[in-house]
């Protein structure tokens, strides 16, 4: 009987295994021999909550992992192995998924024979996504909820997930309190506690899809005018996109004068360091001047199909909800369990757990950079930096989204996914086996 080491890979919004293939097969390559003691790592690359059915929410999707790792459990099992050691990584919406699945796995008994060893996230929205003094962004946090379906009220904090109304990931972040003679204990947190190692991965810069301060869980960004802020970085020799240490000077810089319209040094401040269009987008001479001139028709015809497609996504979602939910063989759900525990304290504690007044914003020192945070997000910062998280940045500048290189999410259709590369290798020299 071989012990066996399980290691699970979720992936994010909109996603397929293959986004994470890269992970799976360079971390397969650095762990090909057993350990010294004779555990070997396996690799589940959970496949049920793929593509349209990310929307269903964060719990619905760690409910079906569960049912995988339950499955995998098994079938190694039935061939001779035992799983002895158990490690999960989740990318951007993964993370989430992954936070929920190891509160699910705690409350079963999981983790009383099989010893919880790395978690790990990369770029994932711990915080929820936050909102920016920008319009687009304004945009965004009211349609979202809409047209994301339950993921995108997770998403933005506007779901009502527990008995007491308060939002899933402000549940996931609780550690409990001592009231009275009561103790609310939060599955969630206290499953996180379990692990022996707790790392997660943020991108530094350029992330337009899971920002620093929600990837990084941190209510300030450093790295938001990281170009004029006098901020100096030190870069790891190996994993060359990873932040060995940063520092910000005492006295910020002066800012510079504003160039003269017109003039060379305003033409160059006028041309971005990031491309404007995504890599797909990105074309030569003549062939892209040729799409500059369609933009102003292609843009209002691609937003619109987007839109049609986001809300036809999201009125499936919502039906495919429906149905579970009225399924009996789903009352078992982790959701089910913690509202019995919770609606037995909820008139005694709900006040006390809960700010009498949650004021919906706060606004930061500089409110064009830096995120609008709500009181949910600030409380979620604090409760999940109690654990003992290392956090590792990586700085991918001149891209127009940094989010999927983080993880050579692509490599076959782009190859600047494979500048990603050494954040993959520090994580998967960075796992204990």
């Amino acid at each position: 009987m071989a012990p066996i080491h399980l290691l699970v890979l979720i992936h994010g919004m909109w996603g397929s295994p293959i986004h994470l293939a890269e992970l799976a097969r360079i971390a397969q390559e650095t762990y090909a021999e057993p350990s010294l003691d004779g555990v070997q790592l396996k690799v589940l690359l959970a496949e049920t909550n793929s593509e349209e059915s990310t929307y269903d929410g964060i719990d619905w999707g760690g409910e079906r992992v569960a049912k995988e790792v339950a499955v995998k459990v098994k079938e190694l099992e039935e061939v001779g192995d035992e799983v002895t050691r158990f490690s999960v990584t989740g990318y951007s919406l993964g993370g989430l998924v992954a936070r929920y699945l190891v509160g699910i796995l705690y409350q079963r008994g999981f983790f009383e024979k099989i010893t919880p060893v790395n978690f790990n996230t990369i770029a994932t929205p711990h915080i929820g996504l936050p909102r920016y003094s920008s319009f687009m962004s304004s945009v965004f946090s009211s349609l979202g909820p809409r047209l994301l379906s339950r993921t995108g009220e997770q998403f933005y904090c506007a779901d009502k997930w527990s008995p007491s109304g308060r939002p899933l990931l402000l549940v996931m972040a609780d550690p409990g309190d001592l009231v009275s003679s009561y103790r609310l204990d939060r599955i969630f947190h206290q499953a996180l506690a379990t692990f022996e190692h707790i790392r997660i991965y943020a991108n530094s810069i350029n992330d337009t899809t899971v920002p620093y301060v929600t990837a990084a869980i941190e209510t300030y960004d450093p790295f938001a005018e990281y170009e004029i802020n006098g901020i100096k970085l030190e870069f790891h020799d190996k994993y060359t996109p990873i932040i060995r240490a940063y520092e910000l000077p005492d006295v910020p810089p002066p800012i510079p004068p504003k160039p003269v319209v017109l003039s060379a040094d305003w033409f160059r401040k006028m041309k971005s360091s990031r491309p404007f269009l995504p890599p797909f987008l990105q074309f030569r001479f003549p062939f892209n001047i040729l799409l500059y001139s369609c933009l102003p028709i292609l843009i209002p015809v691609f937003v619109s199909l987007a839109l049609l497609r986001l809300t036809l996504a999201s009125r499936s979602s919502r039906a495919r909800i429906k149905v579970l939910e009225q399924d009996e063989s789903n009352q078992d759900r982790l959701i089910h369990i913690l509202a019995e525990i919770e609606k037995e304290m909820e008139d005694a504690m709900v006040d006390f757990i809960d700010d009498p007044d949650p004021s919906p914003e706060t606004k930061a020192k500089s409110p064009a950079k830096q995120p609008i945070l709500t009181a949910h997000q600030r409380k979620i910062v604090g409760w999940l930096n109690m654990l003992p998280i290392k956090k590792e940045l990586a700085f991918f500048p001149r891209v127009r989204n940094s989010h999927a290189m983080i993880v050579c999410r692509d490599i076959k259709r782009f190859e600047a996914h494979r500048l990603g590369e050494g954040v993959v290798r520090h994580w998967a020299d960075s796992l204990i086996l």
